[in-house]
């Protein structure tokens, strides 16, 4: 399957962005050493994409929440099936087709991502001086020639940490010392922002109960920042720049979704501490026995039920009279009415 058509889309998005601070005036030359032109169309290429990912990633987050809200009857079903890891999975596929959870929708945004992701890799891969076909893509050999020799703080855009010095030397590196620098410090700032992303999401979640789906956190918080530090060794600087901004507009857009419309609180979940209620019962704090989400609107605008009207609990036994006390004729001191005449 050719991936022409996704080298043709970033290729449009990344020139039309520079067009455009092209046109507004921001110089293609070097300012410290850095073509702001070339860079600003890399971090706005990940807006772009960003904005047409949205409604995947408010898919993602009702999905997270109604993984949230089957961890009780996930839990019963290892309760109820342990030792049994077969019969456990079925129940719970069977779980998760009923309720309509897919425990991969949290992933999904990722995948989305990574023929994006090779897209531009590809793109900036093929920057090189020496290239014969520099009019590909869409490309002209004008705008061929300055994202070639495009860089940033003088490390050149298609450099990478593990470039040969032959490499640089095409590339017109000055000095090959200052490119694996600008390099290393760009991968190590990929990995924790990669690492920062997973880890704000699960510690506002919490852990899954889920096996499978636990596996799945577990990889993405330690196993995936831990790829990037021999991977990103190949990842030209312009690639590594994309992945940077993208994790840093995660950061950001995951901290205002969390922020403005929380997790509900799960009962049972470590950290929460019994609050006892004015009749005696004993709940989680945060929770009641019978929550009713307030009237208005719920998670991204959508309205809420109005909540139904509660019957007030009377206490007979502190209406009934003490035992010794003189029984009280409630008619006792009332005037009769008036007897109409005649």
């Amino acid at each position: 399957m050719s991936l022409d058509w996704i080298y043709y889309a970033i290729s449009w998005i990344l020139l039309r962005w520079h067009a455009l601070w092209d046109t507004i005036g921001i110089p293609d030359g070097r300012v410290l050493g850095t073509n702001w032109s070339w860079i600003l169309s890399i971090v706005f290429l990940v807006v772009t994409l960003r904005v047409i990912l949205f409604p995947v990633f408010v898919k993602q987050i009702k999905s997270q929440r109604a993984m949230q809200a089957l961890q009780p009857k996930v839990k019963e079903l290892q309760e109820k099936h342990k030792g049994d890891r077969e019969t456990l999975q079925k129940e719970m596929m069977e779980l998760y087709r009923v309720e309509k959870a897919n425990p991969l929708m949290g992933c999904l945004p990722m995948f989305l991502q990574i023929p994006v992701f090779l897209g531009l890799f590809h793109v900036l891969r093929r920057l090189n001086p020496d290239n014969p076909q520099p009019n590909l893509y869409g490309w002209t050999a004008d705008q061929f020639r300055d994202a070639t020799h495009s860089a940033l703080f003088t490390a050149p855009l298609p450099a990478k940490f593990g470039s040969s010095a032959t490499e640089l030397t095409q590339l017109g590196a000055n000095s090959g010392v200052t490119v694996k620098i600008i390099a290393a410090v760009l991968v190590l700032t990929m990995m924790a922002t990669t690492y920062l992303t997973s880890r704000q999401m699960i510690l506002k979640t919490g852990w899954a109960e889920d096996p499978q789906q636990k596996m799945i956190q577990r990889l993405m918080l330690y196993g995936i920042p831990l790829s990037l530090l021999v991977s990103g060794a190949l990842f030209p600087i312009g690639v590594v720049i994309y992945w940077v901004t993208n994790n840093l507009f995660s950061l950001a857009q995951q901290q205002w979704v969390l922020r403005k419309f929380p997790p509900p609180q799960v009962a049972g979940k470590p950290g929460t501490t019994p609050a006892r209620s004015a009749n005696g019962a004993t709940a989680a704090k945060g929770t009641t026995k019978n929550p009713v989400q307030p009237a208005g609107r719920g998670l991204f605008g959508r309205k809420q039920a109005e909540p139904e009207p509660q019957t007030p609990v009377v206490d007979t036994k502190a209406l009934a009279p003490k035992p010794g006390a003189k029984p009280v004729n409630p008619k006792k001191g009332t005037r009769p009415a008036n007897k109409p005449k005649g």
